[in-house]
């Protein structure tokens, strides 16, 4: 991942859908307004669900980054 590192990151790996969005949605509130998630996941479905997920409740997607160990970590910008 490049830049500051995320405000928090939800491990979610080996969870399938919709366990991924439940986690993010649970924990968005531990960030402040403006702070990044991390939600690393191996479900192909999270790369439609996150940024979904954002459009419904008004936060922002800033895309897939992979992580060290090779696996997908979706950004989210807390925003309200």
């Amino acid at each position: 991942m490049t830049g500051a590192p995320p405000a928090l990151t939800i491990d979610a790996t080996g969870q399938l859908c919709p366990l991924p969005i439940i986690e993010l949605a649970r924990r968005i509130g531990e960030v402040a307004v403006g702070d990044v998630i991390a939600v690393v996941a191996d479900d192909a479905a999270a790369a439609a669900d996150v940024p979904a997920w954002c459009r419904m409740r008004g936060h922002d997607y800033l895309g897939p980054v992979v992580t060290p160990g090779s696996v997908p970590a979706y950004l989210v910008r807390r925003s309200h």
